[in-house]
């Protein structure tokens, strides 16, 4: 595996190169275009203010990398680092990065309350940077990602769910003071997709399934995870369907020409309802876990969580705009109930 500072110096070669050169005009084909993509997923949608409240992530994924020798924005003395990442040379496959930015948000039920309450979820918030390794070919896709990020007061959650607040008039958050304290982290994920039993008829009509096993390694978040996803509709999208936030989460850049998003006018057009299902064996947490080298309050989490996940999803001219509702299991012993909350994502590919 390559060392951590070969893997910014890919970064910033990523940021510095490819993106510049991606961006300039709307690409022809599926392998010469970017995909970029906001998700926002809050708890407001499900009439609450309590656990995890409030999550925001942006991702960008490249255009397809397998001829980068010949992109003239690379510069040659960066080839053998290149060749180096994860995926670049395995035949038969595209190869794309990812680099995205986030932060996500948690409290407690009862956000009115100045003193640490015992039983329930601390507060904490985590930003993170981002950047993914992706190989896919029509039938199978394989995301290695790593996280870099602070959970803490300097992760900003605090200003912005007070900021957030004051400007909507909701109940201000008065607890803060009991949040997790600072510590930077470090996280590695992959997960590998399948595309299965992908079918459509002349009308437009088709379904497919799309099964997921992945693991993450970290002092943030380490964990096994495996689920599912089942679309139906019409002109699906020919990527890798739709993900609530997470690590892996980059899934709707399309693959080739089957996809609405580039057949011509004026048929880009496309809408399908999906359900997803998704557990996860978890044996650290850092938001119910508390720091793992200083002394902070925690609960006692729960080792497996399911979610499930009911969305429908719209296919206009380059975007594709989904919304889906998940439902999540308790994650720690003394919650009381299941939680629920609502997810939007909007992509553009250009």
């Amino acid at each position: 595996m390559m060392r951590a500072d070969r893997f910014l110096t890919a970064w910033f070669l990523l940021l510095a190169g490819i993106v510049p050169g991606t961006a300039l005009a709307q690409a022809d084909s599926p392998s010469q275009a970017s995909t970029f993509t906001f998700f926002q997923e809050n708890d407001i949608y499900a009439g609450t203010d309590r656990g995890y409240t409030n999550g925001i992530r942006f991702s960008w994924v490249s255009a397809d990398l397998t001829h980068y020798r010949h992109n003239p924005h690379i510069p040659q003395w960066s080839y053998p680092l290149i060749d180096a990442l994860p995926f670049v040379n395995e035949p038969g496959f595209q190869r794309n990065v990812s680099l995205s930015f986030g932060q996500n948000i948690y409290t407690p039920e009862d956000i009115l309350e100045e003193e640490l309450i015992e039983g329930d979820r601390p507060y904490a918030g985590l930003s993170y940077l981002g950047i993914g390794f992706i190989s896919r070919n029509h039938s199978r896709m394989d995301t290695l990602e790593f996280d870099a990020g602070i959970v803490g007061p300097h992760s900003y959650a605090e200003k912005c769910q007070k900021a957030f607040h004051k400007w909507t008039n909701s109940d201000y958050p008065q607890g803060w003071d009991n949040q997790i304290k600072d510590e930077p982290f470090l996280n590695i994920y992959y997960e590998r997709k399948l595309k299965l039993l992908r079918t459509t008829n002349p009308a437009g009509i088709g379904y497919d399934l799309i099964p997921h096993v992945g693991c993450a390694v970290g002092n943030a978040y380490t964990a096994a995870s495996a689920g599912a996803q089942v679309r139906w509709g019409f002109n699906l999208p020919n990527d890798f369907g739709t993900s609530f936030i997470r690590p892996g989460s980059d899934t709707n850049a399309p693959y080739d020409e089957q996809d609405p998003r580039f057949y011509p006018e004026p048929r880009q057009f496309g809408i399908h309802a999906f359900m997803a299902v998704d557990g996860s064996a978890v044996l650290r947490n850092i938001v119910l876990d508390g720091n793992l080298v200083r002394e902070s309050y925690h609960v006692d989490k729960e080792p497996f969580v399911a979610r499930l996940l009911l969305g429908l999803g719209i296919i206009t001219h380059r975007f594709k705009i989904t919304y889906a509702y998940v439902l999540i299991t308790r994650e720690f012993k003394t919650q009381d109930d299941a939680q629920a909350y609502g997810t939007i994502t909007v992509s553009y590919t250009f």
